[in-house]
């Protein structure tokens, strides 16, 4: 079963009580309201990664603005190393099964974070903690990127220091 937000419900208002529950293909089983339209897509995650216990969907403004452009966004400092690749899905129609369909592709086998054009991020983890780490650090991955290029001094990490940061993560030896 998954707990997911109802639609049409304002965040600040919700209760627990307000929260739908639905199966992994996608079923409305219980809860007093609608569950989200993007059903589809964290079900299809869900299903397509027994790894994944938890998902996030937002349209978190920074990760939003960099999803209108088609670069991966990349890492600028180490804890986001954890997180990239974030690729960057192609537009479809929101709640549809082909977006879910291309987030899933795009997440790939291990991929933590995905952004979706002209609509938002998508990102997932083991458990609600690691998934809402990956959304935070997406947010904050987009947010420098943002500004380190309005500024003129977007430097993204080396490759090698990415590369030598996610084995020390994986080590569970990181700082």
């Amino acid at each position: 079963m998954v707990a997911i937000t109802p639609s049409g419900i304002p965040y600040k208002t919700m209760t627990a009580e307000d929260i739908a529950i639905v199966d992994l293909n996608g079923t409305w089983l219980d809860g007093p309201y609608k569950p989200s339209s993007e059903v589809p897509m964290h079900t299809a995650v869900l299903r397509a990664r027994p790894d994944v216990k938890a998902t996030v969907h937002t349209h978190a403004m920074f990760a939003t603005i960099m999803a209108m452009g088609n670069e991966e966004i990349k890492p600028t400092t180490p804890p986001q190393c954890e997180f990239v690749p974030v690729r960057v899905v192609p537009f479809t129609m929101p709640g549809s099964n082909d977006v879910a369909d291309k987030v899933v592709e795009a997440l790939g086998p291990d991929g933590r974070s995905v952004l979706i054009k002209n609509h938002g991020m998508f990102c997932c983890g083991k458990d609600m903690k690691a998934a809402m780490a990956a959304t935070i650090y997406t947010e904050e991955m987009a947010i420098t990127e943002y500004y380190a290029r309005v500024l003129g001094n977007y430097e993204p990490m080396p490759q090698e220091g990415v590369d030598a940061m996610k084995a020390l993560i994986a080590a569970d030896q990181a700082v």
